[in-house]
């Protein structure tokens, strides 16, 4: 297949997936089975990463960060994806958390955290989901109380990326529980100064077998005012306002991950052979292929027009969602086929068409699940 050149790349981008390209090479796709085993990536590896300028690209470079714009963020997720790495959760780290600091933090707490999640110093994760709430957020039970001039975190969360590994969290919680979603607000826990803060297991997913997905609890964390990011009962318009971000996130991802899978099976059809012929020659993997072929280009153009969007400033909620699950949901239908058209083979783990099936089913969940994104865009009609 020729590659399609997105519209919003520039020569800077182009060195920068060289470089990228490089590093994934190098210094992930040698380790996948090794982080799978560890359920987590080497701690070392996200200095690696900002020694080489790959955290926080978007950042202003004041903060110790790239200073370049989203664009830059998905240069670095394709290559990720196309790389065949689902360890790495750089995706939170960079693309989310940095945000959150950068459009909501105090001057003070910009430049006290945001130069060590560049230099790879503090990996960050966000806390929302939770045992008993996952897409509805206003059903948080995690509470921060006013004590003195500080709060008291109580609480648990679940299926936190990066939670066994992060130095930094930004936690949803209710300050005050009788105003539902006016209640919530966001706090920075930095763990190396949070007594009564506690990691729980490395969960055992179906996929992101590399990937530190953690339970994270907060008995009585005592935090000082200063921790509180923005204003207090501000936390669920400022989870609304950044979800956009993030469901571009997984959607760059995903159709990324659907021109790597199709680029894995292209070339398995043409050098395995059944009943005395190659495979691509018969016409099933040929309309197969095709297919899968039309609906890559379909959505690269739609989520190259979202990213077009977003540079700009105008990426709205109604659209992220849209760009959100008919990715994932693409992704999902021709990894599946591409999985069929490997034959057994597609079903054993030293393949990675095997792991790229198994990685893709959670981007239908994570980051509001598609039943939730449907339920945005009808709101919107």
């Amino acid at each position: 297949m020729t590659a399609r050149r997105s519209p919003w790349m520039t020569e800077d981008l182009d060195q920068l997936r060289s470089l990228a390209r490089t590093f994934f090479a190098k210094e992930a796709v040698p380790h996948q089975e090794r982080w799978a085993e560890r359920k987590q990536v080497d701690r070392e590896f996200w200095t690696k990463a900002g020694e080489l300028g790959l955290l926080c690209l978007s950042v202003p470079e004041e903060y110790g960060g790239g200073g370049g714009t989203f664009a830059h963020e998905a240069v670095l997720l394709e290559e990720q994806a196309r790389s065949g790495d689902s360890a790495w959760g750089g995706s939170v780290h960079n693309g989310i958390v940095a945000h959150y600091l950068l459009a909501y933090g105090s001057e003070e707490q910009k430049h006290e955290w945001l130069p060590k999640l560049a230099s790879g110093e503090h990996v960050g994760a966000i806390a929302m989901s939770e045992p008993g709430a996952g897409s509805d957020l206003q059903g948080i039970t995690t509470r921060a109380r006013r004590d003195g001039d500080g709060y008291v975190l109580s609480g648990s969360k679940t299926f936190i990326s990066n939670g066994a590994q992060a130095d930094l969290v930004i936690v949803a919680a209710k300050t005050d529980p009788e105003k539902g979603a006016a209640g919530i607000s966001l706090l920075v826990v930095e763990a190396a100064r949070a007594e009564g803060f506690r990691r729980g297991r490395v969960l055992d997913k179906l996929g992101l077998k590399g990937q530190d997905t953690s339970e994270l609890f907060f008995d009585d964390v005592r935090l000082p005012a200063s921790a509180l990011l923005g204003g207090e009962g501000q936390g669920f318009v400022q989870l609304m306002r950044q979800l956009p971000q993030e469901r571009l996130v997984i959607a760059v991802s995903s159709v990324a991950g659907i021109e790597a899978a199709l680029e894995l099976t292209l070339d398995y059809v043409k050098q395995r052979s059944a009943f005395g012929r190659e495979l691509i020659k018969f016409q099933n993997t040929r309309f197969t292929l095709a297919e899968c072929a039309t609906e890559a280009r379909v959505a690269r153009a739609f989520v190259d027009e979202c990213v077009g969007l977003h540079l700009r400033g105008e990426l709205d909620v109604p659209t992220a969602a849209m760009a959100k699950w008919w990715s994932t949901e693409r992704l999902c239908r021709v990894v599946d086929e591409c999985v069929q058209l490997f034959g057994g083979y597609g079903y054993m783990t030293e393949y990675p068409i095997a792991r790229a099936w198994a990685d893709a089913r959670v981007q239908k969940i994570y980051g509001g699940t598609n039943e939730i994104m449907k339920e945005i865009i009808a709101r919107s009609l």
